[in-house]
């Protein structure tokens, strides 16, 4: 504990970034709709071959996937590389990051798990696929460990990222056809489809035990090996970075949202990757990214007990400013990521979201899931991506089983109908500023395109309860109320006139839009 202690004194004690000033942060409203998704969201099991077109007219609905992406599927066997199709499950991913580019569906590919072939090398009391991506017997705080899994990294990097001058003598892919007539692997070279890379999901695993857990300077380690070969040191084959500089690094989201993890990262950085010449850490990560779902609090992750909660009323701002500023502080104002929140609808979950008043458990569930994406926003989280596309099953008391956003039959359920809609009125819209009034629990917010601007106004509570609020629109006569609704493609819309420049309005748990009209 002591040396802990003295860790995080040295580290707010570096005379880096902490000494910069930031021009604010420019994110547009779209950044985030993003979803937690699967191979089989846009490809059916008895054709894994193709894009189905209902799958992915679905998928429209977000803006941005995190592909749940096993290790297993890209190497199947040690040392063989499959992508098109995979060597587990026959999936076509080259097909699956077309159409997402082709429809401006940005992806985050998040390679989790480790292989069979890896596991084999445990024990087998002890095999898991959540283990820390390392052969059995090997030390968690050596880069050197992860060189399997930085070499996969390399491979996929060199394959979907943007770099088509990478030496294809590097390159190899498993080119053995399954059955006659089937079609084969082939080596392929930067086809520009993957902007981000996520290495592991949730590394901090306390809950599985020691083969699972990677304390934050082990999961430095892991990174370094997995963003540049740690340092260029374990060959030309190894890291993301070497197969194209371009593509960015997002850390794995962890499960408890400490920011003292990440500054143990990052201290680990400092001791073993040094500076750069402009005084900052050498970091081997682009994006910071953790989860959070926003339940009874008591836990360390929250939502063990109870129920959900209305953002407002959890953590979630306290953890987000947080994380925001220690990427501020000490890693060059990198991106921040929420890779995962959201809440079930079954009552059973501890993260339910309740019925509230005359509206139903999927009806809260919008309005909190688009208010814990403005949240996010408004305080500085680059990107917000939810868990996820399809329920697991509806049916299961636990958690993470009915957080879907769309049914079973690729219909929206009502959060995804209001992130249509938002996208629609204001998607390239970016955040502003929240406007206070001490005077008013009304969370005003103001965002803009060039001239054009958009308020939102949300009462945060969750007692199903409304509240009159006056805004100030100087020098205007008319403008457009819009609120979500449900089984819509649009927002309900009224336009009104102001008042010498004032637009008194009811506003609710659910985001009120004023869109202004000269």
């Amino acid at each position: 504990m002591k040396a802990i202690v003295l860790t995080l004194f040295v580290l707010f004690n570096l005379p880096i970034s902490a000494q910069k000033v930031y021009a604010p942060k420019r994110i547009k409203m779209s950044q985030g709709f993003g979803v937690n998704a699967f191979e089989w969201d846009f490809e059916d099991a008895k054709n894994s071959i193709v894009i189905d077109k209902h799958l992915l007219s679905a998928m429209k609905s977000f803006t941005a996937i995190r592909h749940y992406m096993d290790w297993e599927k890209l190497e199947t066997i040690e040392g063989s590389y499959t992508f098109n199709p995979t060597g587990s499950g026959g999936w076509n991913y080259d097909a699956l990051y077309e159409s997402c580019k082709n429809e401006g569906i940005e992806v985050l590919a998040c390679l989790k798990t480790i292989p069979s072939w890896m596991q084999a090398t445990w024990p087998k009391d002890l095999r898991d696929a959540e283990n820390v991506p390392v052969k059995y017997g090997k030390s968690f705080s050596d880069p050197n460990s992860y060189i399997e899994q930085a070499k996969v990294a390399f491979q996929f990097a060199a394959r979907y990222g943007s770099n088509k001058k990478v030496n294809t003598s590097l390159l190899s892919v498993n080119s053995k056809p399954r059955w006659i007539n089937d079609s084969v692997n082939e080596v392929k070279v930067g086809l520009s489809l993957i902007k981000y890379i996520e290495c592991d999901n949730e590394r901090d695993k306390w809950w599985k035990g020691p083969k699972a857990f990677s304390s934050g300077k082990d999961f430095a380690a892991n990174l370094s090996a997995f963003y540049d070969g740690n340092l260029n040191t374990m060959g030309a084959e190894v890291g993301v970075k070497n197969a194209d500089p371009n593509i960015q690094v997002v850390m794995g989201g962890i499960a408890k949202p400490d920011v003292n993890y990440l500054k143990e990262m990052i201290e680990w950085c400092r001791k073993n990757r040094g500076y750069h010449k402009d005084g900052s850490i050498n970091l081997c990560w682009d994006v910071i990214n953790y989860h959070y779902y926003t339940g009874d609090d008591s836990s360390p992750t929250g939502g063990e007990y109870g129920r959900g909660k209305a953002p407002e009323l959890s953590n979630a701002q306290r953890i987000a400013k947080e994380f925001v500023a220690v990427s501020r502080q000490y890693a060059q104002n990198i991106p921040v990521w929420i890779s995962e929140t959201g809440y079930d609808v079954n009552q059973g979950s501890p993260l339910k979201a309740i019925p509230i008043g005359n509206k139903s458990a999927e009806l809260t569930q919008a309005d909190w899931i688009l208010r814990t994406i403005l949240l996010h926003l408004r305080n500085g989280v680059d990107r917000v991506f939810l868990y996820q596309t399809y329920d697991a099953n509806a049916d299961l008391v636990g958690k993470f089983s009915s957080s879907g956003l769309l049914n079973a039959n690729t219909t929206r359920k009502p959060a995804a109908d209001y992130l249509v809609q938002v996208n629609k009125l204001m998607g390239n819209y970016e955040f502003d500023k929240v406007i206070t009034n001490s005077s008013s629990p009304v969370i005003v917010e103001n965002y803009k395109q060039g001239a054009k601007k958009i308020y939102i106004l949300t009462k945060p509570t969750e007692n199903g309860s409304e509240i009159s609020y006056t805004i100030s629109l100087p020098g205007l006569k008319r403008a457009m109320i819009c609120i979500p609704r449900s089984g819509s493609d649009v927002m309900s819309s009224k336009t009104v006139s102001l008042t010498q420049g004032k637009l008194t309005v009811t506003v609710s748990e659910t985001p009120t839009f004023i869109l202004p009209i000269k």
